[in-house]
């Protein structure tokens, strides 16, 4: 205890740069209770340290806005970075490949978001030898042995809590007895990322209101899969009230409604992105909840040097969710979540300067 309040108190040393977030002790635990604190990051390293990061993929602004901050922040530190994406959360054995990679590639660390939780149990060892990792947004199994030996720490929120304040804010607008609203709930992968999480934190948030799910959609983040799910729904369903889901499914449904000459359907998203955040400032998507997918990459950055250089760390750590609509889109929260218009994904960062 006394070690971790050491730790605490060098990293919530106020100053120009703090910055608040959750630590949630005890850390990776289930029943962990998070903790406001302020985080100070580097501004210095001792060696260019080589650093590989690993995303499920890139076809989402979301893993974009996590790159750019990512990479803007090994940029400033003069660290090296190098990242590999697999594509989609199916390409589990095209992640497993790349990891593989990193190691032979002599990274000093490896940043992982993993493509799904329980894939890797047993299994680090082999494809990393002892390199150190640090889980990045996704979750994954802490029970195992094998990942409790290599994962030092961890950057993300609780998907939980992101799925469950969409749900509150609907179950706020319809309470029990103000009448049934039916839902299309789409939230993306039924197997892979958080899916699975964000799905009991909406539902949970629903239970005692007036909301329902008419049906539910399953398929992985890409535009032309969840268009698809779109036009099956409308085929389907004629009595929706509320399309809910990811990112991109309320990204398509914006489209899609003004296709099919619909306009008694609104949409609500689990998460944050460009297209999200266009659709909440034209009033066409009512509710967003935000992670700070940029402020959550330079935390990662900064989580993976700290241990690097033997520096005090906080082990388990997020940003703090922020609620928008169209009334409520703080500059600042959107500056810590969405990369820059002009961005494109970066997958070389090499003594302060970015290869594309």
């Amino acid at each position: 205890m006394r070690i971790l309040f050491f730790i605490l108190m060098i990293l919530s040393t106020q100053s120009a740069f703090a910055l608040e977030v959750i630590s949630y002790q005890p850390p990776f635990q289930t029943d962990k209770k998070p903790t406001k604190i302020q985080y100070s990051f580097l501004t210095s390293v001792t060696k260019p340290w080589k650093v590989c990061a690993v995303y499920p993929h890139l076809k989402d602004s979301y893993w974009l806005s996590i790159n750019y901050g990512m990479v803007e922040q090994a940029k400033k530190l003069g660290i090296t970075l190098k990242v590999l994406e697999a594509g989609g959360y199916s390409n589990l054995a095209k992640q497993k490949s790349q990891l593989k990679a990193c190691h032979h590639w002599g990274a000093d660390a490896i940043i992982l978001g993993t493509v799904d939780a329980q894939a890797y149990n047993g299994k680090l060892s082999s494809l990393i030898g002892n390199t150190p990792v640090f889980l990045m947004t996704n979750n994954i199994d802490f029970t195992d042995p094998d990942i409790r030996q290599h994962v030092k720490a961890k950057v993300g929120v609780n998907w939980y809590d992101m799925g469950k304040a969409a749900g509150t804010y609907l179950a706020k607008l319809y309470p029990k007895g103000s009448g049934k609203v039916r839902i299309a709930w789409l939230p993306g992968p039924q197997l892979r990322g958080g899916t699975k999480s964000v799905t009991k934190g909406f539902k949970a948030a629903i239970a005692n209101s007036d909301i329902e799910i008419a049906t539910t959609l399953w398929d992985d983040n890409s535009k032309e899969l969840q268009r698809n799910l779109l036009q099956q729904l409308f085929t389907d369903y004629k009595n929706i009230d509320y399309i809910v889901g990811g990112a991109v499914a309320a990204e398509v449904a914006i489209s899609e409604l003004r296709t099919n000459h619909i306009t008694d359907i609104k949409i609500v998203s689990t998460y944050l992105s460009h297209g999200v955040y266009r659709g909440l400032r034209r009033h066409k998507i009512l509710f967003a909840p935000t992670d700070k997918m940029a402020e959550q990459a330079r935390l990662s950055i900064d989580q993976t040097v700290r241990y690097l250089e033997k520096k005090p760390m906080v082990l388990d750590i997020s940003p703090l969710i922020v609620d928008l609509t169209p009334q409520h889109l703080p500059a600042t929260v959107i500056r810590n979540s969405l990369s820059p218009a002009e961005f494109r994904p970066s997958f070389y960062v090499n003594d302060h300067h970015i290869s594309r």
